[in-house]
């Protein structure tokens, strides 16, 4: 249950900051975990992505400000963080359909989204095959891409990157290349708040690294899920690893890069591996 409360008291920190830069690393230190771990656990969670939800809530507390007496547009737009009017338009409009100066009309309907909160759901439905191994680190060499702090934001970077791969023949030079265990072609997100965040496509490899740039996976304890299927697939089964199997588990997000592990990298029927980094729940 610590887990959850520790989500709805990042949910607090969310609700006391809407009118400030909300801090997403701190989402993350409240949650025990980095802020690209707490924004995937999020978005999971609550079906929605982070940042839509932070744009939601300010929108709806917009709505009902701009209700009353005497206020001015700019001055609620400034209120929410946006310092540019045409901005707090776009925001507005995305999220009740209206532009700001119609809330002032008698009748007019607006939305309201109200705060989540997060509550564990026992299901037991269907089982979950998982293995815990603690690994030394461990080095790849492949091709890389930066990703945004707004981790929805990568959503199309990442398959773009692996169809340029695909088609350009590096896939099959980094498979050639590839010497070491883990044995599959990896999908590497070294996202901690330390370092700029950077999504590796790439394998485990001794040899020089040509063209190739290299990183290395820092040794630490693994939840490793097994699947197979397709692309959707392995988004099903990260989602249920958060919502299903971490919040009852024992165990928290540990601070090493997610790493997807493609056994047999076809996207129509892939076999693949989804490394979690994981410490054991101190009691």
């Amino acid at each position: 249950m610590e887990w959850i409360e520790k989500l709805n008291e990042a949910i607090g920190y969310m609700e006391e900051h809407l009118t400030d830069e909300i801090d997403y690393e701190q989402l993350g230190r409240i949650a025990c975990c980095s802020s690209y771990h707490f924004q995937r656990m999020f978005t999971y969670m609550a079906g929605v992505s982070l940042s839509e939800y932070i744009r939601r809530r300010k929108m709806s507390l917009a709505a009902v400000d701009l209700q009353g007496k005497d206020v001015k547009i700019i001055d609620i737009a400034a209120k929410y963080g946006y310092h540019s009017p045409t901005a707090f338009n776009r925001a507005f409009q995305s999220v009740h359909g209206i532009a700001p100066s119609a809330v002032k009309s008698e009748g007019v309907s607006v939305k309201s989204f109200p705060p989540v909160s997060f509550k564990i759901i026992v299901k037991g439905v269907e089982e979950m095959n998982y293995r815990i191994e603690t690994k030394e680190a461990f080095r790849i060499v492949g091709v890389s891409v930066p990703l945004q702090k707004e981790i929805e934001q990568n959503f199309m970077t990442i398959p773009s990157k692996w169809q340029e791969v695909s088609m350009d023949g590096t896939l099959q030079k980094l498979a050639a290349m590839m010497d070491a265990p883990p044995m599959g072609v990896l999908g590497v997100s070294a996202c901690n708040d330390t370092e700029s965040w950077r999504y590796y496509i790439a394998v485990p490899s001794t040899q020089e690294k040509a063209n190739f740039e290299e990183y290395t996976v820092p040794a630490a304890t693994w939840a490793i899920f097994p699947g197979e299927g397709t692309n959707i697939s392995i988004q099903e089964l990260e989602r249920r690893i958060v919502t299903e199997w971490l919040p009852t588990s024992g165990y928290e997000y540990g601070d090493a890069p997610d790493v997807e592990v493609y056994l047999n990298p076809d996207p129509q029927n892939a076999k693949f591996e989804v490394w979690i980094p994981v410490v054991k729940k101190q009691i």
